[in-house]
């Protein structure tokens, strides 16, 4: 699979590009595949994504809703090599927290290589220096400890538990 003429590349890092998810079926297909990995159910909560309508209508209302209101949002992770989708990164203004906040998820054969870090390293630096947002903050679970390590190697601090409706009891982490 190759970059389609028509994806807007984001951002690009040495081995993968960031480009925004469109309602396309090959879009809706990965998001369904994503949404519905255990990992993803466990940490994240169950997006009740379960066919390629589900997962079109999540990709309209909230991850392309997000880049009409805020003009960024959650984005789709590629390789370089032969542009095959392999998880999400981006920055997301959640109406339950006061600053932007960071997240991602990648599709489990893709975890262990570096990927979360390098595509989540290069949306903070984007964040922060072109969109010049001076406070970023995760949340994770509790439990997640791959995404705390994780957060805490791209320099984000733990800075407080909260406990919030749709994710329950999370960590906060933030860049101050």
């Amino acid at each position: 699979m190759e970059k389609k003429l028509n994806e807007v590349i984001v951002l690009g890092t040495e081995r993968l590009y960031l480009t925004e998810l469109t309602t396309s079926d090959s879009d809706a297909a990965f998001m369904l595949e994503l949404t519905n990995m255990a990992e993803w159910i466990q940490f994240i909560g169950d997006r009740n994504i379960r066919n390629l309508g589900d997962s079109k209508a999540y990709i309209k209302s909230r991850i392309q809703a997000s880049y009409k209101e805020f003009g960024f949002g959650f984005y789709k992770v590629c390789l370089k090599t032969n542009g095959t989708p392999i998880g999400i990164c981006g920055i997301v203004k959640r109406p339950t927290l006061q600053n932007v906040d960071i997240g991602y998820g990648f599709l489990t054969r893709y975890t262990g290589k570096g990927y979360a870090y390098e595509a989540s390293k290069a949306t903070l630096d984007y964040a922060m220096n072109d969109l010049k947002i001076k406070k970023i903050v995760a949340i994770t679970s509790e439990n997640n400890q791959k995404s705390q390590r994780l957060l805490e190697k791209l320099g984000l601090n733990q800075i407080d538990k909260i406990e919030e409706k749709e994710y329950g009891v999370s960590l906060l982490f933030s860049t101050q």
